[in-house]
């Protein structure tokens, strides 16, 4: 059975087109109500990012889940992690996360944690879809659920945070940047890093509602980039709007992704005897990542892309260290889910033990050149099927030789076909994969 609401991250779109909708989202609560209760009285978090959005539809799923009987507990502007977390440590039945990750301001999302903090599993989603065909009804006035928020949410995040650094080190002679991509960090990110002894200098830190993820952040490293240089800091660190991704800048402005961060950890925690299995990484994971664990003897696996697949990976192999490149680190020893501040601190963990640079820990792996297009359409088409497009394919592969990837997917957030070419020859990779991405936006105007 397929899904017809949730996608890879949960329900996500374009607020107030369905099904981004107050309607839409207290129908949410009451179905996810209806789905996860237990025997008696339940309790659900809820957590937002810095969307203005956010309150309209933490309001509607409010009634939803009041209608079925379950009690809400408001955490207020919270990263992702940090639902997942609180939801763990308060015993709710589940957490919901209202945010569209690194999507702009205009799009919102709506996403579930197990009590446990996990992903919701695709089974109990499927479950909810089915309540969403049902008419909504409203149990006893008796059995109506209570609101109330948390007040201290944000400090016992900070702790939890601050607690998965070692307490034999600090971070003070460090002059860090964050960039807080005006989300759901930017409350929390500076005083961790501060009260570890780090000096910090932060951007991306007065969210208005509008302008959350805007040239700032995960997905746009420049403003971060020129800041580094500028005060000469020792590195930067960047969230997106969520707070469940981390890009890293080294002090010269150099980029470190997701698989540069999972290569820092998984060949230091190797030299230190720390038993983590191998890495899981996703299809989009650079062959670079691959070899270079490989000339050290340490497993590498792929999943879909997806964090929630990483982690149903990393628990199908026994394995604690996965991620994607985007900077979805999973460390299932620290975190049930992607944690940006998390990942960022154990990076700085390795620096405080060995006494290196961010520049020194990256050595020993080449990225090989791969290029991303990502090529909207309609949404009414099915470019992937076309065969003139699997012909493209065919021919860059053959182009490649077996020396490099080809990866075509649909977007499971947005109306996108990623295209995706690596190999060897920059050049050549990124005409080749301009070749397929023109085919897919042909097929796509010409239906």
């Amino acid at each position: 059975m397929s899904r017809k609401y949730f996608g890879t991250d949960g329900v996500r779109g374009l607020v107030g087109q369905s099904p981004i909708t107050p309607k839409f989202a207290m129908k949410l609560g009451w179905a996810a109500g209806k789905a996860l209760a237990n025997q008696g009285n339940s309790r659900v978090l809820i957590g937002k990012d810095t969307r203005i959005s956010g309150y309209m539809l933490e309001s509607a799923m409010e009634a939803g889940f009041v209608a079925a009987g379950i009690d809400v507990a408001f955490l207020g502007p919270m990263p992702t992690p940090a639902v997942a977390y609180l939801t763990r440590t308060f015993r709710g039945e589940a957490g919901v996360v209202i945010s569209a990750s690194h999507n702009p301001y205009h799009d919102n999302g709506i996403k579930f944690f197990s009590a446990d903090g996990t992903k919701l599993s695709d089974e109990v989603e499927l479950e909810i879809e089915s309540w969403l065909d049902k008419e909504m009804d409203c149990v006893p006035s008796e059995q109506l659920g209570r609101a109330t928020r948390v007040s201290d949410a944000a400090g016992r995040y900070i702790e939890y945070c601050k607690a998965t650094f070692s307490r034999e080190y600090s971070l003070q002679g460090l002059r860090i940047v964050l960039d807080c991509a005006h989300g759901a960090t930017y409350h929390v990110a500076p005083p961790v890093f501060t009260e570890l002894g780090a000096e910090v200098i932060t951007i991306g830190n007065e969210p208005n509602g509008t302008n959350i993820n805007a040239q700032c952040g995960a997905t746009h490293l420049d403003a971060l980039q020129k800041k580094v240089v500028e005060v000469r800091a020792d590195f930067g660190i960047a969230f997106d709007g969520d707070g469940d991704r981390v890009m890293m800048v080294d002090g010269d402005g150099t980029k470190l992704d997701g698989d540069i961060i999972l290569f820092i950890l998984a060949k230091h925690w190797q030299k230190k005897g720390i038993q983590f299995g191998g890495v899981a990484g996703t299809l989009m994971a650079n062959m670079g990542l691959e070899l270079a664990l490989k000339e050290r003897g340490i497993e590498f696996a792929r999943s879909k892309v997806g964090d929630r697949y990483v982690v149903e990976l990393l628990k199908q192999k026994g394995w604690t260290l996965g991620g994607e490149n985007s900077g979805h680190i999973l460390s299932l020893d620290h975190s049930s889910t992607g944690d940006g501040i998390v990942a960022a601190l154990q990076v700085l963990q390795v620096l405080a033990e060995t006494g290196q640079t961010l520049e020194q820990a990256r050595s020993g792996m080449t990225m090989l050149p791969q290029v991303l297009i990502n090529v909207r359409f309609s949404g009414n088409t099915t470019p992937l099927e076309a065969e003139s497009v699997k012909q493209a394919v065919s021919h860059v592969e053959q182009e490649l030789a077996g020396r490099g990837r080809v990866l075509l997917r649909k977007s499971g957030t947005e109306p996108l076909i990623r295209v995706m070419v690596e190999g060897e020859d920059e050049a050549l990779v990124r005409a080749l994969a301009q070749t397929i991405a023109d085919e897919v936006a042909r097929v796509d105007s010409a239906a």
